[in-house]
């Protein structure tokens, strides 16, 4: 449906008796104003001269985000099932408006706009939602009352990724060169899959009717997030490490691809220099591309993206920020925060640090986990939290 039709069936929409019974069940209307929130912000701990405040609460499970050129921040679920549109229509760094696009999806963790559509993945198919905003723009200007327009339904792009479940949520992007990005996890925790589409990052030419997707990277266990540098366009994205090697081996990653066919390790090579217990016969650490930082193990690393506003100072520019979910299976937990990775100007790390942390509190007593970071047009960063159904704002004030 075009944006004129839309815009047609509002103008109607309102001229109509408010009276009349709806012809289609009316789509979620905008919450009522939020109350002040009852989270622990001040357990937050921040560099100097930065603060964090509420831009959504009551979320339910928020994952990953995507802002639209025309400010509509998209938010997917794992677990709820459900892809959410957020507007801060007032411009006070809140999102007044919290629409349910899409619920009963198969795990869909990633979303990613383009060209006036939005795509959604699912564990084995990406979906695209055409003209999306122009619906909500009906939503939002009917302001509560009853919509009788069917919610835009979605075109499938591709359906024939494995199903498994096993690292089978997927996040997206969209490339400098405008291919969509989607990885296919291990379907296990240590394993030699036959098919070669597993433990990859691949890509797909949405603008190719019947495309297939393309590998780019191979040794890959499960990647949830990944971001191009602003200057040199390379790819970059964290792994999440095997599990049961011990608390404190092997270590999660931050990888660098400078070209495509890299080959990352897994599953014969872990941090770079650590050999698989199971696998590492088969093949030496040294025939794989070795990580451009070695994170904490079981840290569970996501999103990640690399600063490119004006509001941080310059220490912090093109500079990649990386949210931590949190361990789930280490005697002491680990994570849980947003860490920072230092690079000099050719792209080498020079360390790695804690750039926000407060949600893991003593005894191991956890209130958030940070799951994927995006910035608003003012260089402000937002950060989603699937465990306290919240996204945060994160701003310098020094």
């Amino acid at each position: 449906m075009s944006t004129h039709t839309l815009l047609l069936a509002l103008s109607l929409l309102l001229a109509c008796n408010s009276t009349q019974p709806p012809a289609a069940p009316a789509p979620p209307a905008p919450p009522p104003a939020a109350s002040e929130p009852k989270l622990p912000l001040d357990l937050i701990k921040l560099p100097p001269g930065f603060k964090i405040d509420v831009y959504a609460e009551n979320v339910k499970n928020v994952r990953s985000m995507c802002l639209s050129p025309k400010g509509t921040l998209f938010v997917s679920t794992r677990d709820a099932g459900n892809v959410y549109a957020l507007r801060d229509t007032n411009r006070d760094n809140r999102a007044d408006h919290v629409f349910t696009l899409a619920s009963n999806l198969n795990m869909p963790n990633g979303v990613a706009f383009r060209n006036g559509s939005l795509y959604v993945a699912e564990i084995s198919r990406v979906l695209r939602y055409d003209e999306i905003e122009a619906y909500l723009d009906i939503l939002v200007m009917a302001k509560g009352r009853p919509v009788r327009i069917a919610q835009p339904a979605p075109q499938v792009v591709y359906d024939a990724y494995p199903s498994d479940e096993h690292h089978g949520w997927k996040y997206i992007a969209f490339g400098p060169d405008g291919k969509l990005y989607v990885p296919v996890g291990a379907p296990c925790n240590i394993c030699e899959p036959e098919n070669p589409i597993y433990c990859s990052i691949t890509r797909l030419d949405v603008s190719t009717p019947g495309a297939k997707p393309e590998i780019v990277q191979r040794g890959v266990r499960n990647t949830v997030g990944f971001t191009w540098h602003p200057v040199t366009k390379d790819l970059w994205f964290t792994d999440n490490g095997r599990d049961w090697m011990g608390d404190d081996l092997p270590p999660c990653e931050l990888n660098h691809a400078t070209a495509d066919g890299q080959h990352f390790g897994y599953p014969y090579c872990h941090g770079g220099t650590f050999a698989d217990p199971q696998y590492g016969s088969k093949r030496n650490c040294s025939e794989f591309t070795p990580p451009a930082q070695n994170l904490g193990a079981h840290v569970a690393p996501l999103g990640i993206e690399f600063y490119s506003g004006n509001m941080f100072p310059k220490a912090y520019h093109n500079q990649p920020f990386i949210a931590e979910h949190g361990s789930w299976n280490r005697a002491t937990k680990s994570g849980y925060r947003i860490s920072l990775v230092r690079l000099d100007a050719q792209g080498k790390s020079l360390g790695y640090e804690t750039f926000a942390e407060g949600w893991l509190q003593p005894e191991d007593k956890v209130w958030g986990r940070p799951v994927d970071i995006e910035l608003l047009p003012d260089g402000s960063m937002l950060v989603s939290d699937d465990f306290a159904d919240v996204i945060y704002r994160i701003y310098y004030q020094g």
